[in-house]
């Protein structure tokens, strides 16, 4: 590589090209290591302005007392209702499954579309109980299929990076893993103070370890030489810096080219993993396919695309389930402007 490009990827692992105006305006709260903490309750969360989030959180845990089934089956009116309300979201996820699966008939894709609303719903209702449930029946509710890929590399003194697609249901891999176990993660704070501070609780109660998205990679690096395990979402188009384009779904992505170098660094094996909610049994299952072969190459373009064929793969185990309300491909490689504002809305 030629000076300037490896200068490009310091920036990217220590952080400085994730800055933006809007991340420094909701800065988290972080101490020297770049750990996010929740901290104690503060008084500003009873002002009025809050008193809306209060009935919600309210609201969700009461529901961790309601019957699965019943959780389902609000979960599908909820749902059904906020397709029909957010037309822009349900605009984004159609184009995206037009895209992604051209093999699908018309209405298939109109169920798939319609599932994804449904499980969306479904998981805001279950944030309480990712909260708040006693771990015994965290344990019970969220399973893993795959684990034995997982131990077999910590038996080899390997580190562990779990590649994750962003399911809808991403908050109840990240419970399930630090229950097992030591885990780190990056973190996007969000606009809410208050639905930031539960969710922060909820992620580190299980003793995972936050660290700000913002302050780059180093600090996460240098806990996974030491025995975490580290989540790491790769999907997300984050514009055109740093990025090179890349097929998913035989669609071309602007994705970043880091993992093989993150998984050289820290000496990890790279596991694809996504997180399905199976309706019969009502538990969420963490499913971890095999490390992704022969990786690193030490070659970006040929790792970034083994990375989103592993992406893909685990996507297929339940397409319906993935965060298809994303701007996936909103960075176009001809430059092209306002991707998404064209496609037709389904009925």
């Amino acid at each position: 590589m030629h000076n300037d490009e490896w200068k490009k990827w310091s920036d990217l692992f220590c952080g400085k090209k994730m800055n933006s105006t809007k991340a420094r305006q909701n800065k988290p709260k972080t101490n020297k290591s770049s750990k996010i903490e929740a901290g104690g309750f503060r008084f500003e969360f009873l002002k009025p302005m809050y008193w809306g989030t209060w009935f919600g959180v309210l609201f969700l845990f009461v529901m961790m007392f309601v019957p699965a089934f019943i959780v389902d089956a609000m979960a599908n009116v909820f749902g059904d209702l906020i397709r029909r309300v957010n037309k822009k979201r349900k605009n984004i996820a159609r184009k995206n499954i037009d895209l992604c699966f051209p093999e699908k008939t018309e209405s298939e894709k109109a169920q798939m579309l319609k599932d994804c609303f449904r499980h969306q719903a479904r998981i805001v209702l279950y944030q309480g109980f990712l909260w708040w449930a006693p771990r015994p029946l965290l344990r019970k509710r969220i399973v893993f299929k795959g684990r034995e890929h997982v131990e077999n590399a910590l038996k080899n003194n390997r580190s562990v990076i779990f590649m994750a697609a962003h399911s809808l249901a991403l908050d109840a891999a990240v419970s399930g893993v630090a229950l097992a176990y030591p885990s780190s993660g990056t973190y996007k704070p969000m606009k809410n103070k208050l639905v930031d501070w539960f969710m922060l609780k909820g992620r580190s109660r299980h003793k995972g370890v936050i660290y700000a998205r913002e302050a780059g990679f180093r600090p996460i690096i240098k806990h996974v030489r030491e025995g975490s395990l580290m989540f790491y979402l790769p999907d997300e188009d984050l514009g055109r810096d740093n990025s090179i384009f890349v097929p998913f779904f035989g669609v071309e992505k602007a994705t970043i080219p880091l993992l093989g170098r993150l998984s050289k660094t820290c000496k990890a094996d790279v596991f694809p993993c996504m997180v399905c909610y199976e309706k019969v049994t009502h538990r969420y299952v963490i499913n971890i396919l095999p490390a992704l072969e022969n990786f690193p190459s030490n070659d970006d373009y040929a790792d970034t695309l083994a990375m989103n064929k592993g992406l893909e793969a685990v996507i297929r185990l339940c397409p319906s389930q993935y965060f298809w309300t994303m701007k996936l491909f909103k960075t176009r490689a001809d430059g092209s402007k306002d991707f998404y504002s064209n496609s037709r809305l389904p009925r």
